[in-house]
């Protein structure tokens, strides 16, 4: 099968988690016998990155606008889409998408969509934004798919409240990649980096942007530090327009009680993989996050996790007792988890390891690959007829 993975940019630090899955998954396409190409653009592109992707093709087009989310590619009107068997596009709101869509539908090529988190509800001014694309462009796009695919229960629901028909929508768990996991570095790599001690480390791994609840996770290690409970917060990931304000809480608190933070910008590859092992636990606070990814991640290297409630992420950990969970934006429930978790270690770590084995049954690479092909193939065979 000819398949064209799209999405607007190959970043890995912008495009963290998302960028991850499309390189992954052309990648074991490929090994299964595909054919595949990935149409992207050229903002802040990884070549470096890219070079691992020997035999999947690449369509980058030149982006003249990269800002508050909108990636403007005019060469995309010269793709021949009619060369592909089927569209997979990565994230919904999206000007790649509709030109990708338009095309589409002009020569009949078969496309999915996969939100990645991209749906959910947002306030103020981008809030109005989202809410203009969708009505000039979200019910075209949606109605031509074939299918849309949501990561969590949570998803499904973001789905349905954009009016998309249930028959249309997959759960398609995220992509990961467990062989990584088979052999993990030594502990203390991390810590002997950045000259952490002995002290319980409380990690957050992602993109520094308000809706990633860091805020209340700063609180929280202030509460605990307000109770002489001492930790290292050590937050890694890249700023998405909420460094400064960070900066600013933390600044806000009295010099006795302020939080211990350690701001590492993005990691990636052994690096990461070294502070997801020396962490005590993973806290992923997010205010609406759709997927798991960084807690599932956490997981798979023998590390508790403590997760925000009423999320997708939440739902996706709570389903396989993987961590404990905390009222969403609420950091004194945050606090009084991660405290949970240092006042009991060992049954936090029979329940991690209880949840990687559940991972690697259920959530490994293959088994995913193999679920994409199959909705693949039924998208294929609904454009030509046949379901």
């Amino acid at each position: 099968m000819k398949i064209l993975q799209a999405f607007d940019f190959l970043s890995l630090p912008h495009g963290g988690g998302t960028v991850d899955i499309v390189y992954k998954l052309s990648k074991a396409l490929v090994q299964r016998g595909h054919e595949v190409t990935i149409c992207t653009g050229d903002y802040e592109l990884d070549y470096k990155y890219l070079s691992g992707l020997k035999d999947v093709g690449l369509k980058i087009y030149h982006s003249y606008i990269n800002k508050h989310g909108v990636y403007l590619m005019p060469g995309l009107s010269e793709l021949e889409i009619q060369d592909y068997d089927l569209i997979h596009m990565h994230c919904y709101r999206s000007i790649q998408n509709v030109m990708l869509v338009q095309k589409a539908n002009l020569h009949g090529v078969p496309y999915i969509i996969d939100a990645h988190g991209s749906t959910v509800v947002h306030t103020g001014c981008k809030k109005l934004l989202l809410d203009m694309f969708d009505l000039w462009f979200g019910t075209s796009i949606v109605d031509r798919a074939k299918f849309v695919i949501a990561e969590t229960e949570t998803g499904i629901n973001e789905w349905k409240r954009l009016g998309v028909d249930n028959s249309k929508i997959r759960l398609q768990h995220p992509l990961l990649d467990t062989g990584e996991f088979a052999v993990l570095p030594d502990k203390g790599t991390f810590r002997k980096k950045y000259r952490i001690g002995d002290e319980f480390m409380v990690l957050f791994l992602g993109r520094l942007h308000p809706a990633k609840g860091i805020d209340i996770l700063i609180d929280a290690i202030q509460i605990l530090q307000e109770q002489d409970i001492h930790c290292k917060l050590v937050i890694a990931g890249h700023d998405d327009g909420a460094m400064e304000s960070l900066v600013n809480r933390i600044e806000m608190y009295p010099v006795d009680w302020k939080p211990d933070v350690l701001f590492t910008g993005f990691i990636s590859g052994a690096e990461k993989m070294s502070a997801l092992v020396d962490a005590d636990v993973l806290v992923q606070p997010s205010r609406n996050e759709a997927g798991a990814r960084p807690s599932l991640e956490a997981i798979m290297a023998g590390t508790p996790v403590v997760v925000s409630r009423d999320t997708g992420a939440g739902q996706e950990i709570a389903k396989m007792d993987g961590g404990l969970l905390f009222e969403n934006g609420d950091a004194s429930s945050l606090a009084h988890a991660i405290r949970c978790t240092m006042d009991d270690l060992e049954a936090t770590r029979v329940r991690t390891g209880k949840a990687r084995e559940y991972i690697g049954m259920n959530l490994s690479l293959d088994r995913q690959v193999e679920q994409y092909e199959k909705l693949y193939r039924e998208a294929v065979l609904q454009q030509n007829g046949y379901m």
